[in-house]
């Protein structure tokens, strides 16, 4: 059977004040008689001397010639009322042998057995003896360094017993009051220290269960408060520290994630390369073994040396672009972002483009606002020539391709457009990623590799900046770029 703390506590609460007001009372009650005693026994000794002393002046002043026997024998009468006068208390003497020589008892009152107490003050030793409500005292009587008898006193105990008992009384009804008030504040008082203690366990459990504090349980300047104050602290290292766990654990998920994927995407990749490199040796290697069986055939001399020359081309592009989105991956510290006027960049790259143009038989118009980006110069080069270079190589004679720029919010904005082929939806989650093109053979003729696109991708994030395709249908095809302005944390 469990006992609560409370109940623990108002029991050994109960238990302590009994047994405190008990010892009190009993220690008190004990002083008052042992007082009461001490003074008694003063008052007797004086008393019994001043008995004693009156009945050595009525010796001395008596006739010469009687013996203490004789002397007890003819005065011990009057003496003994006389003492009893002067004293208060009922007299009675003795004489050497223990016969009464006088007594102020009243004649028919019962008298109690006091024969060993008084054979004891014979020996000439005080002794007494209670008997109910009275005390009967014995003193020896000397004189002249002579025993002559013993002198009884009777005092009456009842205003003692009575005072006692009245004590005792006032100690029963103050004790249980005092007792019941002490309890009640001290349940009180041990109450409450029993509900913050019950508090701190809600605590734990709550903490053990995973519910960590966002506050101090309660604040005291004890004991208590600096154990509710460690919990708290306690609560907020665990959270802090599964936290950083849970960081932890998933930032190891996220790592184990992409090299998962990185892992499948090598190995698309690798497949990519190996197809891409394939197509181009192939034709090649047909052209090469044709010139070798047809040495003297001019026109097809002319036409394997132009095939092969462009094969080859597109090869030496293919491994440059390859090379450029390895070192992105790797050598990411040789990013050199500074402030970079776009407006110039760009129309500088528009106009080494246009001869391009000129030669497709297209226009190239530019609209760019004044505008300054935190980013690597190098790398937006490369970003707006391959989309510019793009729109030229997917576009049809007569065509167009159009640069402006404009700012928005925190953010400088390049589109791209140009009319001509379009993209079709399907491709166009796909245009992004290495080696796809929208279409094969016309990358074949234009030299396209399909690596253009996922360049331009990856340099945009390098410099915090968005690339997508905004816009595409038959009539025009809107590749939109986005660079924040002047953002120096790229640095």
């Amino acid at each position: 059977m469990k006992i609560s703390l409370k109940a623990k506590m108002g029991f050994v609460l109960a238990f302590l004040i009994i047994l405190t007001v008990t010892v009190l009372s009993v220690l008190v009650l004990k002083g008052i008689e042992t007082n009461q005693r001490d003074q008694l026994e003063s008052e007797l000794i004086q008393k019994s001397k001043a008995a004693e002393q009156t009945i050595h002046q009525s010796y001395v002043t008596g006739e010469p010639a009687l013996n203490t026997d004789s002397f007890l024998q003819q005065k011990g009468q009057r003496l003994a009322s006389s003492i009893a006068s002067q004293s208060g208390m009922q007299t009675v003497l003795y004489n050497q042998k223990g016969q009464e020589a006088g007594s102020s008892i009243p004649i028919g009152q019962k008298d109690v057995d006091v024969s060993d107490t008084l054979s004891y003050a014979l020996k000439g030793k005080i002794a007494y003896q209670i008997s109910g409500s009275s005390l009967i005292y014995f003193a020896p009587v000397v004189i002249d360094k002579q025993f002559i008898g013993v002198l009884r006193f009777d005092h009456s105990l009842k205003n003692n017993q009575q005072f006692i008992a009245d004590i005792r009384h006032l100690f029963r009804m103050g004790g249980t009051i005092a007792a019941a008030a002490a309890f009640l504040i001290g349940y009180a008082y041990f109450y409450r220290i029993a509900s913050l203690i019950a508090t701190l366990q809600k605590t734990s459990q709550q903490i053990r269960k995973g519910h960590y504090l966002t506050d101090v349980p309660f604040k005291r300047r004890d004991e208590l408060g600096e154990l509710s104050q460690g919990l708290f602290f306690m609560s907020t290292s665990i959270k802090k520290n599964i936290d950083q766990m849970n960081e932890e654990k998933r930032k190891l998920e996220f790592a184990i994630s992409k090299l998962q994927s990185l892992e499948q995407q090598q190995k698309q990749f690798i497949g990519n390369i190996s197809h891409e490199f394939k197509t181009p040796l192939t034709s090649i290697k047909a052209y090469v073994d044709l010139l070798d069986m047809y040495r003297d055939d001019p026109q097809l001399m002319e036409d394997g040396l132009q095939n092969i020359r462009k094969e080859t081309n597109r090869l030496h592009e293919m491994v440059d672009k390859i090379l450029k989105l390895s070192a992105l991956e790797k050598y990411d510290f040789e990013q050199r972002p500074e402030q970079v006027e776009l407006k110039r960049l760009l129309e500088d790259i528009c106009d080494r483009m246009k001869g391009k143009a000129a030669k497709f038989d297209l226009t190239l118009h530019t609209n760019i606002k004044e505008a300054v980006v935190w980013a690597d110069r190098e790398s937006l080069i490369h970003i707006f020539i391959n989309l510019i270079d793009n729109a030229i190589k997917y576009n049809e004679p007569g065509g167009k391709v159009e640069v402006t720029s404009y700012t928005l919010e925190n953010s400088t904005i390049v589109d791209v457009a140009n009319t001509g082929i379009g993209i079709p939806p399907e491709a166009e989650e796909k245009l992004f990623q290495p080696f796809f093109t929208v279409n094969k053979d016309r990358s074949r003729l234009s030299g396209g590799t399909g690596l253009g696109l996922a360049l331009a991708k990856d340099l945009t994030e390098k410099q915090n900046g968005v690339i997508k395709l905004h816009h595409s249908d038959s009539t025009w095809t809107i590749f939109k770029v986005s660079f924040p302005l002047k953002n120096r944390e790229m640095s």
